[in-house]
C-alpha cells in the first residue's frame, strides 16, 4: 500500500525527511506541496528541493494531479482536499477534542497550557470531529517561544506519522476511537488584529502573546504614540515597582538600551523591536517619553 502526503511548514518537511531516513520513501505515492504567505519561510522550497534531490514525485497545490493511493496524510494543510478513494488522515496541532479549529498551538501557548501535542484522525465533514487514530503529547514550561513549541510538536508529528505509515506498509488495520463531545472546545482563526498588544493586561499575559506570535510569525504589534507601527519579537518580565499614576503603555525605565514598559500589572522589558514597514531594529528608542498604544491616534 502507498500513501500520498499533503505537506506544508517545518512539520511537513521534517516528517518527509524522517520517512526518507527510515526507508519509507518507496511507500510514498506523491507529495502535494502548499505555500503559506503568512510566514517568512513556509518550507515549500525546502520540501520541493528535497523531493527533487531524492526523486520523489511531487506537485504544487495548484497543479493538476490525481490521487490514487490507499491513504493520504495532511500536515499543516489549510485547504479543502477533494474527496477520493484515498482515506484521508489529518494531523491536528492539539489534543482533540480540545482546541478544534484554527491556530490551536498559538492559542494553547497564550492560554499557558502545560501539555501540547498532536492528534492523528480520519477526516470528517465537520472539521476536527473525525475518529482519533492516535495522539502524541509533550509537557512544556513557560516562558516558551512559538518556534520552540513548533520544534517540540514536530517530534510528535514524526512519531505519529512513522507509526501510521508502518501500519499502512504492513497492511494492518488502523484502529480508531470516537471523540468525547462533552470535552470539545474550539480555537478561533486569528488575523492582524489579534497580533496587537493590549497594554491594559498583565505583563505575564503580554509576554505570552509576544512569545506565541514571534518568529516564524510576524510578531506582536503596537504603535508608538498611535502612529508608527512596530513589532515586538523578544521581551522579558521585570520586577514591578509602585507607580502612583499607572498609565499602561508608557516607558518607565531604560535598561541596557531596552525600554521597560508599564503594564496593567507588572513591567516588561523590550529587547527586540522592529519597524513594521522596514523590518529594521529600532532600539534604542530615539526619546524617552514614548507611549505604546493601539492604532488610535495619540493626542498628547
Amino acid at each position: 500500500m502507498k500513501v500520498s502526503l499533503y505537506l506544508m511548514s517545518q512539520k511537513g518537511f521534517e516528517v518527509l525527511k524522517a520517512l526518507k531516513s527510515n526507508g519509507y520513501e518507496i511507500h510514498i505515492s506523491e507529495i502535494i506541496v502548499g505555500r503559506d504567505k503568512n510566514v517568512k519561510d513556509d518550507f515549500s522550497e525546502k520540501i520541493i528541493s528535497y523531493c527533487l534531490k531524492n526523486e520523489i514525485k511531487h506537485y504544487e497545490r495548484k497543479d493538476s494531479y490525481v490521487i490514487t493511493s490507499d491513504f493520504s496524510i495532511a500536515i499543516s494543510w489549510r485547504w479543502l482536499i477533494p474527496e477520493s478513494k484515498s482515506k484521508l488522515i489529518v494531523l491536528h496541532d492539539s489534543l482533540l477534542p480540545k482546541y478544534r479549529g484554527f491556530s490551536p498551538l498559538v492559542n494553547m501557548l497564550i492560554n499557558k497550557e502545560e501539555v501540547i501535542g498532536v492528534t492523528a484522525l480520519f477526516a470528517s465533514k465537520e472539521y476536527d470531529k473525525g475518529p482519533i487514530i492516535e495522539q502524541s503529547s509533550t509537557e512544556i514550561s513557560y516562558p516558551i517561544k512559538i518556534s520552540d513549541a513548533i520544534n517540540i510538536i514536530t517530534n510528535n508529528y514524526v512519531e505519529l506519522v512513522l507509526k501510521i505509515v508502518e501500519k499502512i506498509r504492513l497492511g494492518e488495520k488502523i484502529t480508531t476511537y470516537q471523540q468525547n463531545e462533552k470535552l470539545a472546545t474550539y480555537s478561533l482563526w486569528r488575523d492582524e488584529e489579534d497580533y496587537e498588544i493590549d497594554w491594559n493586561q498583565s505583563a505575564e499575559s503580554i509576554l505570552n502573546l509576544i512569545n506565541a506570535v514571534s518568529k516564524p510569525y510576524k510578531g506582536a504589534s503596537t504603535f508608538i504614540n498611535g502612529n508608527q507601527k512596530i513589532r515586538i519579537l523578544d521581551a522579558s518580565i521585570e520586577d514591578d515597582v509602585h507607580i502612583e499614576n499607572r498609565d499602561a503603555g508608557k516607558v518607565i525605565f531604560i535598561k541596557e538600551n531596552c525600554p521597560v514598559i508599564v503594564c496593567k500589572t507588572g513591567l516588561i522589558k523590550l529587547s527586540e523591536v522592529i519597524d513594521d514597514n522596514t523590518e529594521k531594529n529600532i532600539l534604542p528608542f530615539k526619546k524617552f517619553r514614548i507611549r505604546l498604544t493601539s492604532q488610535t491616534p495619540y493626542n498628547g
